[in-house]
């Protein structure tokens, strides 16, 4: 029988799973994930192959699983970043710093882009998390419409500009370069969504 890891099964299975995740995060970083196999993340991870299967039936449930907790992870995270934050302009802020310094899990990994090596089903499963955090973008932009902060305008259409301009926009990773880049991904954000920015002498 497997060493149990923790204090109860219960933990242990959170801890399994916990160094599965950490092992597919490492190794997507420096290859694709069409590259990586089960048994590479097992080894990763410290833990015997087919012990992983107690957790995940093949690769694309470990990566949804990974993407799941990942995304659970941020969004409690942002909500809580949110929480006594009342203008909607600040609230904008908020989001788009902190999705401009995210590194996004569909961008980690080198080769196929990842919409390109997983079924249509597991796309699916990982479009519904990614939902979440859009929904807080169309609760912000909303609020702001409502509020007069930003000028009528169709929420649908401006949710997934949005997120596109984030999604595609690259920071360098640290130093004053990365804070310049992330203001400036702000600035043109809230300037794109009408936004009424005080004038720079």
């Amino acid at each position: 029988m497997p060493k149990i890891i923790g204090g109860s099964l219960h933990e242990h299975r959170a801890q399994t799973r916990q160094k599965l995740f950490a092992a597919l995060s490492s190794l997507m970083a420096d290859r694709g994930f069409d590259a990586i196999t089960l048994a590479d993340i097992a080894s990763a991870a410290g833990i015997g192959r087919t012990a992983v299967y107690n957790h995940f039936p093949d690769k694309e449930s470990l990566l949804v699983g990974f993407i799941t907790h990942e995304t659970e992870q941020y969004v409690a995270t942002l909500e809580r970043s949110l929480q006594d934050v009342e203008d909607p302009v600040e609230q904008l802020r908020t989001y788009v710093r902190a999705q401009a310094q995210l590194k996004r899990v569909y961008h980690l990994a080198p080769g196929p882009d990842l919409r390109s090596v997983l079924s249509r089903a597991t796309q699916q499963r990982v479009r519904e998390h990614v939902h979440l955090v859009e929904q807080i973008l169309r609760r912000i932009l909303t609020e702001g419409v409502e509020s007069g902060a930003f000028p009528p305008q169709d929420v649908d259409t401006t949710v997934p500009l949005v997120n596109a301009c984030l999604s595609s926009r690259g920071v360098p990773d640290d130093g004053p370069e990365r804070d310049h880049a992330v203001e400036a991904t702000v600035t043109f954000v809230l300037r794109a969504v009408g936004a009424r920015l005080p004038v720079l002498a």
